[in-house]
């Protein structure tokens, strides 16, 4: 115990000595004086000895001495039976909720009614394309009559359209169903691809689009992709970890770890799916696998860091991880809970997709946090010091010396104000990239490249009307269809109207109308004229669906999500961090930096997303950007003014918050520095809406790091004073020059 309290009081005494450059020379007396104190003020319960019922379980089951066995024996039983589970999640997606709308929508409830009105086939549609520059030739014609004729053993019925040619006689399509469950079709649909690739006369492009070759792109898209991800985020965190750690060994513990995380949130998710009603599709399984690696790794260096720390001070090994626990996890659980709350507000969303995000990664961020908490401390307490080979630290050898992280405290300590000004107006340059981007993600632009459904659609675009392929339709009652139809040949931008189709039990009418433009602001204007046209026929009911209806609906109700869900969220994280600091002031301002460094994130995202050519973003982006910016940037935050008020509580405002920023700087850099290259490995995928989600997020990451958690915060508490932690009142003098820190 004496030599655990020298090395402890060395320890101390070198942190005054460290602080010296920031404050002013501090006289051996002086320094003597100060030590006392502090030890006074911050000695608290013994080592070993917890404060709180929460901490206590944490330092008797990973940190005991028999307790690590029995934590790690725990979650291996946990692995063994979530493993099977995880692997039938997959089993449970539901990919048709990333485009769909609630149930309220008007073109919801138009295509419900059209449904069960015109019930019919399940087969999926193909459309055969020809097209060639000039006009199609003889021997283009031979093509498509041979193909016609294989398409009949594919065809519903064996029955294949007649050609539709193009008024320019450049462009030809060939129509059928086809029939078969899910594997029949995607079977058929290949070989139909096979047949439309065979013997094409040169200068003739062909193309399958359509619900089946869509469909197929989609299945091309999605095959392999989640072990290219998995893959692709654990390569990322290892090769991370390695250069961190510069250790051969100790990256093992927290990609383990983070591993073992992984497996038993997808078993729970798959559970949540299975009898809970939850709804999972691709992009919620994709981002829930990068935030646990993320998230998990960050908690993970915070958690070794601190543990580090102790080590260096204590010499057994069960007591500093004890410790470190104690430090560490209010910061932690305050983080986890903001994250969880966070997502679960997006349950308030009305888009299923954005709605059924929220319950996902909320149960994947608490199966990390727990993880990393138990398992991870068990792990690194079993594996003992050797774990950090070559560079053990060892009991008696001091705090470490944080050079780079001083010499950053020294430039933000010497001019505060100019620091935290000179961040804002870095921050908000970078906003002005917003205007680089666009709302409402057409489906031709769904994939970061071409593929053949959409490049059918393109050829249909450049030689059949605009609307044609996406007509605009209308559902009434029966008798109003002459009415309906005059309705909307009277509204400007619609081409043509088809007369009105009665269905089989006499209740319903449906009318096709074609539009001058297929897509675009310029159709959702006609769609929203439409449907004031067809609305106000007296005793119609009529409903308007189709694709430029659904993109009109899917904006205002996305608009709406972020009017309610963006309020919430900030609601929530204010009163995490006023709770975790005890404090109004600091969480208003932390609040305002982290709001300042998402629309500067989607600024700097804009002139990327730009470049890559995906500047349209996906509907629920935004708000889901701002959750993760939000929530995980302020992760950051909360490590830093977690540590910043238990320093200061030690040493006063001004030197409390520039120890902490040096002792958290390299370790809070280093776990954003990780999560945003997770969150970037989403490039990986073939889908624009997750290389979006991956460079908006890692920007974000990046800028709250490097800028705001680094700079902005820290020069803006200094500049502010002590009033930051009002109405709390720090008791301990600062430290000034030549006078001691007890009255």
């Amino acid at each position: 115990m004496t030599r655990n309290h020298d090395a402890e009081r060395s320890a101390t005494t070198t942190a005054i000595r460290d602080l010296a450059p920031l404050t002013g020379p501090v006289s051996a007396d002086v320094i003597e004086s100060m030590t006392t104190t502090i030890e006074s003020r911050s000695r608290g319960p013994e080592p070993g000895r917890i404060s709180s019922t929460a901490t206590r379980l944490l330092a008797r089951l990973p940190s005991g001495r028999r307790g690590k066995y029995l934590t790690v024996g725990l979650w291996l039983v946990l692995v063994a039976v979530c493993v099977p589970l995880a692997a039938d999640l997959a089993q449970m997606e539901d990919n048709e909720q990333l485009g769909s709308l609630p149930a309220a929508a008007e073109v919801e409830r138009a295509q419900t009614r059209l449904d069960q009105a015109f019930p019919e086939s399940d087969a999926l549609v193909a459309i055969a394309v020809y097209a060639r520059d000039g006009g199609l030739t003889p021997a283009d014609q031979t093509k498509v009559s041979a193909d016609r004729a294989a398409f009949t053993r594919y065809a519903e019925g064996g029955t294949v359209g007649q050609p539709t040619v193009s008024a320019d006689g450049a462009a030809l399509l060939v129509s059928f169903r086809v029939p078969g469950d899910e594997d029949e079709q995607e079977e058929t649909t290949g070989k139909i691809r096979d047949r439309l690739a065979a013997d094409v006369p040169a200068g003739l492009r062909t193309a399958l689009t359509g619900s089946a070759g869509a469909e197929a792109d989609v299945s091309d898209a999605f095959s392999g992709m989640d072990s290219a991800l998995l893959l692709a985020t654990a390569l990322t965190v290892t090769l991370l970890l390695v250069v961190i750690y510069r250790s051969p060994l100790l990256w093992l513990v927290p990609l383990v770890a983070a591993a073992v995380a992984n497996q038993v949130a997808n078993a729970v998710v798959y559970g949540l799916a299975k009898s809970g009603g939850l709804t999972v599709d691709f992009q919620s399984r994709s981002i829930l696998t990068v935030l646990v690696f993320g998230v998990g790794v960050d908690y993970a260096l915070l958690i070794i860091s601190r543990y580090r720390e102790q080590l260096r001070l204590t010499i057994d090994r069960h007591t500093a991880m004890a410790t470190a626990l104690r430090g560490v996890f209010p910061a932690l659980a305050a983080s986890a809970g903001t994250v969880i709350v966070g997502l679960l507000c997006l349950t308030a969303a009305d888009l299923p997709a954005t709605r059924g995000l929220g319950a996902v990664g909320a149960a994947g961020i608490a199966t990390t946090f727990l993880a990393m908490v138990t398992l991870l401390p068990a792990l690194l307490v079993l594996c003992g010091r050797p774990l950090f080979w070559p560079f053990v630290p060892r009991a008696g050898a001091g705090v470490e010396r944080h050079g780079i992280w001083r010499r950053i405290a020294d430039g933000v300590a010497g001019r505060p104000r100019t620091v935290w000004i000179a961040a804002v107006l870095v921050l908000c340059a970078l906003s002005l990239g917003v205007t680089r981007l666009g709302i409402g993600m057409p489906d031709d632009e769904y994939f970061t490249t071409e593929v053949g459904s959409v490049t059918g659609q393109h050829l249909m675009e450049q030689h059949f009307p605009a609307g044609m392929i996406q007509p605009a339709e209308i559902v009434a009652a029966a008798g109003s269809g002459d009415r309906v139809v005059e309705a909307a040949r009277d509204v400007s931008g619609v081409a043509t109207v088809e007369p009105a189709e009665t269905s089989a039990d006499g209740r319903w009418v449906r009318v096709r109308a074609i539009l001058d433009d297929d897509s675009g602001s310029a159709a959702q204007a006609t769609v929203e004229r439409l449907r004031t046209a067809v609305h106000a026929v007296p005793g119609a009911r009529a409903l308007v669906a189709g694709e430029a209806a659904e993109t009109l609906d899917t904006e205002r109700i996305t608009a709406r999500d972020n009017w309610v869900v963006m309020p919430l969220i900030l609601g929530v994280v204010l009163l995490v961090l006023a709770l975790l600091l005890r404090s109004l002031v600091a969480p208003v301002l932390l609040l305002a930096s982290v709001v300042l460094s998402y629309v500067a994130a989607m600024g700097a995202g804009g002139l990327v997303l730009e470049a890559l050519g995906h500047p349209r973003l996906w509907e629920a982006l935004p708000l889901l950007a701002f959750l993760f910016l939000v929530a995980l940037g302020v992760d950051y935050t909360i490590f830093l003014m977690a540590r910043a008020r238990e320093e200061t509580v030690r040493w006063g405002h001004r030197a409390g918050m520039l120890r902490a920023l040096m002792v958290t700087g390299g370790v809070i850099t280093s776990a954003g520095i990780v999560l945003a290259a997770t969150f970037a490995s989403l490039g990986v995928l073939p889908l624009v809406p997750s290389v979006q989600t991956g460079v908006i997020i890692a920007l974000g990451v990046l800028l709250d790091t490097m800028v705001v958690r680094t700079l902005l915060v820290p020069a803006l508490t200094l500049d502010l004073g002590p009033v930051t932690w009002w109405p709390t009142r720090i008791s301990v003098p600062e430290v000034r020059p030549g006078r001691p820190l007890s009255r």
